[in-house]
């Protein structure tokens, strides 16, 4: 089971962090379908390099966009040693036809249901070149083959995923695709997922769900589950179901103490445009206020290059994300995915300037652009990463904090994970990158309000 990169994070020089953050869930969830018997190697060319030299009965690759490319090339090269290769993932279920000429055989959309049935066919020598997802249904799955995991190659090697899809359906998402045709959302049961929860060693988590909070109940449920297991855990949620009820609150009593959030504009009409129903007139800075309160850092994205976008959005959107003191950015230029909407739409505009996926990683132009020349979208996306990561604006975000503690944690953790990357280069090459684990738990754990005078450092709670 293969999970290729892209050839920056495979570069000997150089290894930006964002590559050895979470091992491959997918490609170790499927994992957990094969017999017993079986002899299986899951590798992830982001952390290790690839033992292309091997004959196995069977190659699994996990293929998404800026990967693609890599992926068929080594799909190709098993092929010509006389393996059986089989590809699946988000880029497979957009575009089938191309995947299927580097492929013995595709699954298109979720592969819990699929692959098990694949691997009947395949033991019984019959497999079909198309499998293509019927059941949306992940409330008996199997524990997770973790044991495949190289868990000291990863910052945060106990991610876990809980649910399936999204509940909305934004014009840009790549996900919209890979749930076509039956359940865009679904989740584990409570008592499962706290199940494999239990199973995992130390106290940090992080959800990788697309919307955590999602699914009233069941987030309810999780997190009376784990209120009292002593852990602090990262996920992400929308701005509508922060504002709402007090779900978020039952979040933060249960641990979490970092939250991603799609602000994606701060244009109504750029909003419409996207189809983001959940952001439209909700107040975003009052949902800021009520997560700071919380003790929750949060990680806002932006999408630059929407077509009501001008050439001051860049600092427009630094200045209002460094005034209510988010922890830190995630900054996107405007991709169109293909089998999003977006790209359907831009597509019969003639607006697509090519289909070198490599290039899809949201940090290139792809696409003729309205409002703002590609020169101006590239170079001010450019700049607005580096104005709000600047020490500067580092220090004006960390100081917009009420508690002398929270000033520390968001000056700590804004600085340290775009302001020490030689350092993570060192770790990573160096191998002790889990060995910083502790540090981000500590920066996570919670700080204790108490009547005290204020220490210098957070309290560990």
């Amino acid at each position: 089971m293969i999970l290729p990169a892209l050839t920056e994070a495979k570069s000997p020089f150089w290894r930006p962090i964002k590559y050895s953050l979470f091992p491959p869930l997918g490609l170790a969830t499927l994992a957990a379908y094969c017999s017993p018997d079986d002899s299986i190697e899951l590798q992830d060319e982001h952390v290790e390099e690839l033992n292309l030299e091997d004959e196995p009965d069977l190659v699994i690759i996990q293929v998404y966009i800026t990967n693609a490319f890599r992926a068929y090339d080594i799909a190709d090269h098993y092929l010509l040693r006389g393996a059986y290769v089989c590809l699946g993932g988000l880029h497979v279920s957009s575009l089938p036809e191309e995947a299927m000429k580097h492929a013995d055989s595709i699954f298109i959309g979720p592969g819990e249901d699929t692959f098990q049935e694949f691997l009947r066919d395949f033991r019984n020598r019959c497999p079909r070149p198309v499998y293509r997802n019927k059941v949306r249904d992940i409330a008996s799955i199997p524990p997770i083959r973790r044991d495949l995991i190289k868990r000291e190659r990863y910052l945060v090697p106990n991610s876990i995923v809980v649910s399936r899809g999204c509940p909305h359906h934004c014009d840009f998402c790549y996900k919209d695709a890979f749930f076509e045709g039956g359940r865009s959302f679904y989740t584990q049961q409570v008592d499962a997922a706290l199940a494999e929860i239990d199973r995992l060693p130390g106290r940090h988590l992080y959800f990788l769900d697309d919307h955590l909070l999602g699914h009233q109940r069941f987030a309810s449920g999780l997190f009376a589950g784990m209120k009292g297991m002593n852990r602090v855990f990262q996920g992400a949620s929308t701005i509508d179901a922060i504002l709402r009820g007090d779900l978020i609150e039952k979040a933060a009593d249960a641990g979490m103490r970092s939250v991603f959030v799609g602000f994606e504009t701060l244009s109504a009409g750029n909003l419409v445009q996207s189809n983001k129903r959940q952001n439209i007139g909700r107040d975003y800075e009052e949902a800021i206020r009520r997560l700071h309160s919380l003790g929750i850092m949060i990680n806002g994205s932006f999408v630059f290059g929407l077509d009501e976008d001008d050439p001051d959005v860049f600092q427009r959107t630094v200045d209002w994300a460094v005034k209510n003191s988010l922890t830190t950015c995630t900054f996107h230029i405007l991709t169109p995915y293909p089998g999003t909407r977006l790209f359907s739409s831009m597509e019969a505009q003639g607006r697509i300037l090519h289909r070198n996926w490599d290039q899809y990683d949201t940090r290139q132009v792809v696409y003729k652009t309205v409002g703002l020349s590609a020169e101006q979208l590239k170079t001010g996306y450019d700049r607005a990463y580096r104005s709000f990561y600047s020490w500067a604006n580092i220090t004006r975000a960390s100081l917009g904090h009420d508690n002398p503690r929270h000033m520390i944690k968001h000056f700590a953790y804004a600085g340290g994970w775009k302001k020490f990357e030689p350092m993570w280069n060192f770790m990573i090459k160096t191998r002790g990158l889990n060995k910083m684990l502790p540090l981000l738990e500590a920066i996570l754990s919670k700080v204790r309000r108490d009547k005290a005078a204020p220490s210098p450092f957070p309290a560990i709670a």
